[in-house]
């Protein structure tokens, strides 16, 4: 079961939805989650089940998932269910007056970020009884977040949005002119809210929507990367490689790891 819920309309710039993924794994049988390269960040919680790091990395039950240019992939033997909330990369800086830069392909724990607040908020999501008052309790917090901050919106924050609406198929020459701003400024500014620079994240967007195309499309691979705005199938290819660790014949052909919230 994959079901997402939209957020408060007061939160709508910082949030893009909140979303629960269960799935019924048979008692003992391994089962592992890939994830994949993100332009935006994620509080992750997990209220059934635990997952460990392939690389060694012991669990954790409530984290904070930066925005991240690399895949990363996760063991669990049994049947799991997570609640999480999808940020775009500006709300660290805004929620939480964090780096987005400094945190990029980081996964803290939420009480490493928000302290004891942090520690609080975890135990109430893991004991709500609903996924409702789950939505309810996190928007809540972050709310509380926002009133302490008043963060204002800036022309980073707009492009990310930009970005982010036109799938990576911008001109980043001309989306920094459009905002009266000089190559150098534009970057820096950019870099501090998304956590990359506008070409790196213009091209995890470009992959995140090559990615959607999951279950919808043929075979014709180059159909694909056109219509994703990369020049050819090679740029395609590396893009793919690097952000997945899949080939996309393979992702796309095939059955990859954690796949089944995409095919509810």
């Amino acid at each position: 079961m994959y079901v997402t819920f939209q957020p408060p309309a007061s939160l709508a710039r910082y949030v893009r939805m909140f979303w629960v993924f269960e799935y019924n794994v048979p008692d003992g049988e391994p089962y592992i989650y890939r994830s994949l390269a993100d332009g935006c960040a994620e509080m992750v919680f997990h209220y059934k089940g635990r997952f460990a790091q392939l690389d060694g990395s012991c669990d954790q039950t409530a984290v904070v998932h930066a925005q991240t240019s690399r895949y990363r992939r996760f063991l669990t033997h049994g049947s799991f269910g997570i609640f999480g909330a999808y940020l775009y990369p500006s709300a660290l800086p805004q929620l939480f007056g964090l780096s987005s830069e400094a945190f990029s392909n980081q996964m803290p724990e939420l009480s490493a970020v928000c302290g004891t607040e942090g520690s609080l908020l975890e135990e109430r999501i893991m004991t709500a009884r609903y996924h409702h008052q789950r939505v309810e309790i996190l928007s809540a917090f972050l709310q509380s977040q926002l009133d302490k901050r008043k963060p204002a919106e800036t022309a980073a924050h707009h492009a990310i949005k930009t970005i982010i609406k036109a799938q990576g198929m911008v001109n980043i020459t001309e989306l920094a002119s459009d905002l009266c701003l000089s190559s150098r400024q534009f970057e820096r500014n950019f870099k501090a809210y998304a956590g990359f620079s506008a070409k790196t994240y213009s091209r995890i967007i470009r992959f995140q929507r090559a990615v959607s195309r999951y279950g919808r499309i043929e075979e014709n691979l180059t159909g694909l990367a056109y219509e994703c705005g990369y020049y050819d199938q090679s740029h395609f290819i590396h893009d793919f490689k690097e952000f997945s660790g899949y080939h996309p014949r393979q992702y796309f052909s095939g059955k990859p790891e954690g796949i089944e919230y995409r095919e509810d």
